[in-house]
C-alpha cells in the first residue's frame, strides 16, 4: 500500500535548519532567528474526530474536562435556507497583539520572538485576569496546578524539531503548522494560494491572530463558544441528554 505524503510534516522539517548546522549556531544568533510560527486550519478537511483534542491532552497532561484545543460543531443556515453542520477547531490564537499580556499583574504571560505566547508557571498566581481578557475563550485555570493554562503550539516539541501534537495526529490533514516568515513553507504557500479566502476568529478584536482558517463559515468567525464531543464525556449533565 502506497502511503500518502504528509505535506505539512515534510514542509515543517524542510523549514528547519539541518540538525548539525543548528547545533553550531551560537545562542545569540538563534535568539535572532526570523521564524514566526503559525497555524492554518482547513475546516473543509476537518471531520471532528477529536484526535487533535485527545493528542493534545495526552501530550500536555491536561486535567479531565479541560482542553487546550477543541473542535466544536454548530448548526448553520445557508443563504438558500438549508441547514447543515459546520465544525470549528479552536485553540490559542498566538496573537500579534495578545490582550492577555498587559493584564497580567506579575508578567507571567509573554510572547517569544518566534510568535509563540506562553505562560511562566513559576510567576503565575492564578488570578485569571488573562482568562477574562482572552476574546477567544482559549485560556483556563488548570485544576491541578492552579495556574493559567493554554495551547503553547507544543513549544517543547517545536524546539525538538517536531510538529505540535494536534497537527501530528490530525486524521484529515486539516492543520498545517509552520513558519509564515518563510515564503517556501507549506503554510505560506497555502495562505498565498487561498488569498482572499482566509479568515480569522473575531477580527474586530484587533488582536491580529496567527491561527488562520480556510473554509470557515462566516457565521462562525465570531463564535468562541460550544463544546466538543470530547468535552461532553466529562459532563454528566450532557451524557444523559
Amino acid at each position: 500500500m502506497n502511503a500518502q505524503p504528509d505535506l505539512s510534516r515534510r514542509a515543517f522539517f524542510t523549514a528547519l535548519p539541518a540538525l548539525s548546522a543548528g547545533l553550531a549556531i551560537p545562542a545569540q544568533a538563534a535568539d535572532e532567528a526570523s521564524q514566526h510560527w503559525s497555524m492554518l486550519v482547513d475546516t473543509r478537511r476537518c471531520i471532528a474526530c477529536q484526535a487533535c483534542t485527545m493528542a493534545c491532552s495526552m501530550e500536555n497532561v491536561s486535567p479531565e474536562g479541560q482542553f487546550r484545543t477543541v473542535v466544536a460543531t454548530y448548526v448553520v443556515t445557508e443563504p438558500s435556507g438549508n441547514t447543515g453542520l459546520a465544525v470549528l477547531p479552536r485553540l490559542c490564537n498566538h496573537c500579534e497583539e495578545p490582550p492577555c499580556i498587559p493584564v497580567c499583574p506579575v508578567g507571567a504571560t509573554f510572547k517569544r520572538k518566534d510568535g509563540i505566547v506562553l505562560v511562566d508557571g513559576d510567576r503565575c498566581v492564578g488570578c485569571a485576569y488573562c482568562v477574562q481578557a482572552c476574546p477567544y475563550d482559549a485560556r483556563f485555570v488548570n485544576h491541578h496546578t492552579g495556574k493559567a493554562d493554554k495551547c503553547t503550539f507544543c513549544s517543547h516539541r517545536v524546539e525538538a524539531g517536531l510538529l505540535p501534537a494536534c497537527v501530528e495526529t490530525c486524521v484529515g490533514g486539516a492543520r498545517i503548522f509552520g513558519d509564515i516568515n518563510n515564503p517556501q513553507s507549506e503554510i505560506s504557500r497555502r495562505l498565498a494560494a487561498a488569498e482572499g479566502k482566509i479568515r480569522v476568529l473575531k477580527p474586530e478584536a484587533g488582536t491580529t491572530p496567527r491561527v488562520f482558517y480556510i473554509g470557515l463559515e462566516q457565521q462562525l468567525d465570531g463564535r468562541v463558544d460550544g463544546d466538543s464531543t470530547a468535552n461532553m464525556m466529562w459532563r454528566p449533565d450532557i451524557q444523559g441528554a
